[in-house]
């Protein structure tokens, strides 16, 4: 029988029960899942397609690949995309889980992923037989495990550190990872979150400043749960990499793994509409600037968080004396080591949370 770690969020249960005893209930902050409504336009095409009788194909339609080719160009900087060489996904996190065991490896094959991280590139390890190691440069590993790295997983905007990679540090690391003829996956889903210097957008592995005009063994993983707060829907995409991309939706095909026509529709409703993402970010900007100066003045310390749904927190103490102090305030956040043994001591809150809660957060930081 397969055997995987328990679920990590199980954790956390005696923290929600202390902070439920708080007068005003729990204020949430721990699980990115989005508040807000889901845009009219985006449901609309959902209800519009949902004659739906016949199967969807794998490959998407491609009035969605096409969409997902114009929205790579205009708002990511890829060109020479092709329509063949995307696909959507049923969210992001199942593509996390089984692109190793899509990609073929197994026993004796090496995953690499950040130190501070998505739990799941493990887990897609894991259930490919494969070994998953923490590095942020290739050049961290010995000759030997290097010699066995077959994927590369980047991840930036970064979950849970709201870090983003540069033009320079991607090309680094894809120059790296080609030496040693190893697929390199970007999980960019925050990419239309970036603040500060990042406000414009971060860039792509696939971009031509990253992948020198070559998309071979390079592969970007988008999900349109946080843009346009379409969780529910389970709607992703992966694009890029002309040498692998015919395999993999075949073996999807073999797998049953397709995106429902409905969410198909709806995607494209999504990609071709900016103005809907730069409302959703307004609110999340606004949310981030009130809980930013509360958490210092309470005591936190904010690293990165330069992009994304998130601050990633320290007070100097253990992860779990941070969120036992937070859970005594009424307050839910996530707790760092759910993201590898380098995330102790840090604490991860989400903005995910409605105005009337983020103030809430606000008052009991204060108090």
């Amino acid at each position: 029988m397969l055997k995987l770690p328990d679920y990590p969020w199980e954790a956390l249960a005696p923290y929600r029960e202390l902070a439920a005893k708080h007068e005003g209930s729990v204020v949430d902050l721990s699980i990115g899942t989005p508040v807000d409504p889901t845009p009219a336009h985006i449901r609309e095409a959902l209800a519009a397609a949902a004659d739906a009788h016949g199967y969807p194909t794998t490959h998407g339609t491609l009035a969605l690949r096409q969409s997902i080719v114009e929205w790579f160009d205009r708002r990511r900087g890829v060109t020479g995309l092709s329509t063949d060489d995307v696909m959507p996904t049923v969210g992001s996190k199942e593509l996390v889980a089984w692109l190793p065991l899509l990609l073929g490896l197994g026993e004796g094959d090496v995953v690499v992923r950040p130190r501070v991280a998505y739990p799941t590139y493990d887990i897609g390890a894991q259930l490919a037989g494969a070994t998953a190691v923490a590095a942020e440069e290739l050049s961290e590993l010995d000759p030997e495990t290097r010699s066995r790295v077959k994927l590369v997983w980047l991840n930036s905007p970064g979950n849970p550190t709201g870090a983003v990679l540069s033009t320079e540090q991607l090309r680094a690391r894809v120059d790296a990872a080609r030496e040693l003829g190893a697929v390199v996956a970007s999980d960019e889903c925050y990419a239309e979150l970036g603040w500060g210097e990042w406000e414009a957008g971060v860039p792509s592995v696939l971009a031509p400043e990253v992948s020198g005009g070559d998309l071979s063994n390079l592969l970007s993983v988008y999900s349109l749960s946080k843009q346009s707060n379409l969780a529910g829907y389970r709607a992703a995409f992966i694009a890029g990499a002309p040498n692998l991309m015919g395999e993999l939706v075949n073996s999807r095909k073999h797998a049953g793994m397709i995106v429902p026509t409905p969410v198909q529709a709806a995607m494209i409703a999504a990609l071709g509409d900016h103005e809907h993402v730069a409302a959703q970010k307004d609110l999340y900007r606004a949310r981030r600037e009130a809980l930013l100066p509360a958490l210092r003045a309470a005591g936190f310390t904010i690293t990165h968080s330069e992009a994304g749904l998130y601050l990633w927190c320290s007070r100097g103490e253990g992860t779990w004396d941070s969120i036992a102090w937070l859970a005594e305030r009424g307050i839910v956040a996530g707790p760092g080591v759910f993201y590898g043994t380098e995330g102790e001591g840090h604490v991860r809150v989400a903005l995910t949370a409605s105005d009337e809660r983020i103030a809430e957060a606000v008052k009991r930081l204060a108090a």
